[in-house]
C-alpha cells in the first residue's frame, strides 16, 4: 500500500465533508473547496475520519492513491487553516496595490502591470513592498505567488524583483574595468 495514501485524515469538529460519487465537498469556516476524484480511487467518510480507497496494485493506481490522499488532507487543512505565502519586492519606485480583485504592480516597465485574483485568494498589500496571499485552495495560492513572481524574477546582478520571504538569492559580480 501506498505509505501517504492509507493514513486517515481525521476530521475537524468545524470541517464537513461530503463524499458523492466521485466528487469530494469539503466545507469549513475557511471556504468551501471539491476534488473529482481519478478513476483508480475511491474515498469513504468513516467514524470522523475520511479514507482514500484505491483499486488494483499497479503503480499508477498506488500513486494516485497517495496523491488523491495528500490532496483531500490539503483541502480539509486549507478549509480550517488556510494557506499563505507572502512575498516582497525590492527595486527603487517598485510597489504594489490592491483595489478589490485586482492587484497592480508598478515594476519599474513603462506600464502599471494589473493581475486578476482567482476566487477564494486574497492579497494583502503591507508598507507597499510586502503582499500576503492567503486562500484555502493550497494550488491556486501557490499559483498566484508564483504568477505574480514571475512579472519580475530576482536578478542577480542588484537583487531587484519579486521573491519569497526568506529566499536568498545569490549575487553575481558584475563587469570590471581592466
Amino acid at each position: 500500500m501506498s505509505r501517504i495514501g492509507k493514513q486517515p485524515i481525521v476530521i475537524p469538529p468545524k470541517v464537513k465533508v461530503d463524499v458523492k460519487g466521485r466528487t469530494v465537498h469539503v466545507e469549513g469556516p475557511k471556504g468551501k473547496l471539491q476534488y473529482e476524484l481519478p478513476q483508480r480511487t475511491a474515498a469513504a467518510v468513516e467514524s470522523g475520519k475520511l479514507v482514500v480507497h484505491r483499486e488494483g496494485e499497479d503503480a499508477q493506481a498506488k500513486a494516485l492513491h497517495g496523491l488523491s490522499r495528500a490532496i483531500l488532507n490539503n483541502m480539509v487543512r486549507g478549509v480550517t487553516e488556510g494557506f499563505v505565502k507572502k512575498l516582497e519586492i525590492h527595486g527603487v519606485g517598485f510597489k504594489a496595490s490592491v483595489a478589490g480583485k485586482t492587484v497592480t504592480l508598478n515594476l519599474g516597465y513603462s506600464h502599471p502591470i494589473n493581475y486578476d485574483l482567482p476566487d477564494q485568494v486574497k492579497v494583502t498589500v503591507e508598507e507597499n513592498t510586502r503582499l500576503t496571499i492567503e486562500g484555502p485552495d493550497r494550488q491556486k495560492v501557490g499559483q498566484v505567488a508564483a504568477d505574480l513572481r514571475a512579472f519580475y524574477p530576482p536578478e542577480p546582478y542588484k537583487g531587484k524583483g519579486i521573491r519569497y520571504v526568506g529566499e536568498r538569492i545569490i549575487r553575481k559580480e558584475g563587469k570590471t574595468v581592466q
